[in-house]
């Protein structure tokens, strides 16, 4: 073995004592906790962002509630309003639908010449939903005054509304009792409500 041979063999089990140190250092000393200081703010906050991304890019949901207003002709047509839903906030689809019906139009629809027929003192008793029916209960005011044509245009109101935001037969109830006659004026309604429950 020449001397060249020599110090290679020199050189190179030097470098693997100070590997092998290196190594056993790692290993035996005690590593500092890592806290979220530690960690870059754009790494820390990935979650929050993408989090934040998925609510501004979830699909807004809508339902259509029907109102009165005119159209280019100037003539009256039942208008489908659109109300932004949030089922975790709103309910169902047709809770609040109904709801936002009996609420009437809001500020800005009533400055584009949107309007209901029905009664300001209008409640809702309450919305029973089951599986084969949905029974919307409502107070006695709504189907009181304003005499026989602004009856049916609320009662068409509520038919078109229930119809757009329910797969499943709605009835109407007044005072807890199904309405088959409704107003002063004896109107004849067949249940469940469909767009012909009025042609009688």
């Amino acid at each position: 073995m020449n001397k060249n041979q020599k110090i290679l063999l020199l050189f190179i089990g030097f470098c693997m004592v100070v590997v092998v140190g290196l190594i056993g250092f790692n290993v035996l000393m005690p590593k500092r906790d890592i806290t979220p200081e530690d960690v870059e703010v754009a790494q820390r906050s990935v979650e929050e962002i993408v989090e934040s991304q998925k609510d501004e890019t979830a699909e807004k949901q809508y339902v259509n509630v029907y109102f009165i207003g005119k159209n280019e002709h100037n003539e009256e047509v039942y208008k489908a309003v659109k109300r932004e839903y949030n089922k975790d906030i709103d309910g169902s689809k047709i809770r609040f639908a109904v709801t936002s019906l009996i609420r009437g139009p809001k500020p800005e629809e009533k400055q584009r010449g949107v309007y209901t027929e029905v009664p300001v003192d209008s409640e809702i008793i309450n919305i029973t939903e089951q599986p084969d029916k949905v029974i919307v209960n409502l107070n006695s005011a709504y189907v009181t005054g304003g005499g026989t044509e602004s009856l049916y245009k609320r009662l068409y109101q509520l038919i078109k509304t229930v119809r757009l935001n329910s797969q499943i037969p709605v009835y109407l109830y007044i005072d807890g009792q199904k309405a088959d006659v409704v107003g002063g004026e004896g109107i004849m309604l067949s249940q469940p409500l469909t767009n012909s429950s009025l042609e009688n």
